[in-house]
């Protein structure tokens, strides 16, 4: 099953109550919460007080993925706060198998992220072990980014592997996604479509959430 994530970083936080409404009622699977530190990626979003928040007013999964120094010291904060998967950046673990597995431990599904640069060969002795990879489309840091093609390339890959080696994980793209490209990465072996500024900057957020998911559901 193909999943929509729809990414409030691209939300009005002002509004943010009746946005989430929005995307629930036209039909999105999980919300998608960035974490930034201002460290680890060149800006500051928030932390588990607004994913707690955001806990108490939706009954969809969080989808929180940390792109934050030393995450390890915040994991269980943020799975108390309400998060149903946490991803954490292969660029910044230490002892990834470690992290991967203490995620597993507090009961929600454990995710590995790579950036742009980083290759999927670098995954091999760990995705064994996890729920989910995401791949970044973008450089990490800001919503309304270009998506980056060779993301396809990866998504490819990640899928030849999980059907080679017989393994159940879920494939997750995140960044410049839109109703242009959404084909193509599905196609490509995606199951999670993160998608931001192209749902929460469009006139009609929720026509964009049901027409996302008309497409998904084609393919």
């Amino acid at each position: 099953m193909k999943l929509l994530a729809p990414s409030i970083l691209s939300a009005d936080f002002s509004n943010l109550h009746q946005q989430i409404r929005l995307i629930e009622m036209a039909g999105a699977d999980i919300i998608h919460c960035d974490i930034m530190d201002g460290q680890f990626v060149p800006n500051i979003t928030f932390g588990p007080f607004i994913v707690n928040t955001i806990k108490k007013i939706t009954n969809l999964p969080l989808d929180v993925h940390l792109m934050i120094k030393n995450p390890d010291n915040f994991i269980s904060e943020f799975v108390d706060a309400g998060a149903d998967y946490l991803s954490v950046h292969f660029e910044e673990v230490v002892h990834l198998n470690r992290t991967i597995n203490k995620i597993k431990e507090l009961g929600i599904k454990a995710g590995v992220v790579i950036n742009p640069s980083t290759p999927v060969s670098c995954l091999t002795d760990i995705l064994e072990f996890v729920d989910f990879v995401l791949v970044m489309s973008v450089n990490p840091g800001f919503g309304g980014q270009k998506f980056i093609p060779s993301s396809l390339k990866k998504i490819s890959e990640l899928n030849r592997i999980r059907k080679e080696l017989n393994l159940n994980f879920q494939i997750e793209i995140d960044g410049g996604i839109n109703k242009d490209n959404l084909k193509d990465v599905i196609t490509a072996g995606t199951d999670i479509v993160v998608a931001g500024a192209s749902i929460f900057n469009s006139d009609n957020i929720s026509a964009s959430v049901t027409e996302f998911k008309n497409i998904i559901s084609s393919l």
